[in-house]
């Protein structure tokens, strides 16, 4: 793979035997399906499993999955400064699943159910702040100011292809829980094939 690359979801599914594949979404959206053989590191703690995924490296070829591709290929660029070649993966697990492969889920404790994708839970989010700055903007006339900051910050988000919501969300108890543990994910990383 070259310093900047990409695979396309054809490609990972001819490749898969041969990559680790690394889901950098957080542990309750993974919990909710995943690439098979993909392992959990969330975006936002690639810096403490920089010296394992060097290693994974150097053993074979490294991929970076997420929902879309978009978290995936700020990951692999993350990587890639710190001297890791990694590739993204288009289309990420959505268009996984949407192309008809199999997503692992695995069983959650107590018939819990699965977390919402993160751009789901963006939408509740973001919409839940605009109503309600919309509406305690009828007794406080400026709390519509919320609402107003909320759509700058959706237009930023589009525009720079990044999302401050998400980045807080992914940090919240919800989206992180047991499944958040990465010690046992670096561990299986770094015995295999050694």
């Amino acid at each position: 793979m070259s310093e900047d690359s990409t695979l396309t979801l054809d490609e990972l599914r001819a490749r898969h035997a041969e990559l680790t594949l690394i889901d950098v979404r957080t542990p309750g959206e993974y919990a909710g399906g995943h690439v098979p053989g993909a392992h959990n590191i969330p975006l936002d703690r690639l810096d403490e499993a920089e010296d394992v995924l060097r290693l994974a490296a150097v053993r074979g070829p490294l991929a970076v999955v997420c929902a879309s591709g978009n978290r995936s290929l700020t990951a692999s660029r993350t990587l890639r400064e710190a001297g890791i070649a990694a590739a993204s993966v288009e289309g990420g697990t959505k268009g996984w699943a949407e192309a008809g492969h199999p997503l692992d889920r695995p069983a959650l404790p107590g018939g819990a159910r699965p977390r919402w994708p993160m751009e789901r839970q963006v939408r509740l989010a973001a919409g839940s702040l605009v109503l309600l700055g919309l509406g305690a903007g009828l007794a406080f006339p400026r709390a519509r100011l919320l609402s107003a900051g909320i759509g700058a910050g959706l237009v930023y988000s589009a525009v720079s292809d990044s999302c401050g919501l998400a980045a807080v969300l992914a940090k919240l108890p919800y989206n992180r829980g047991a499944a958040c543990e990465l010690s046992p994910v670096l561990d299986r990383l770094a015995a295999r094939d050694a």
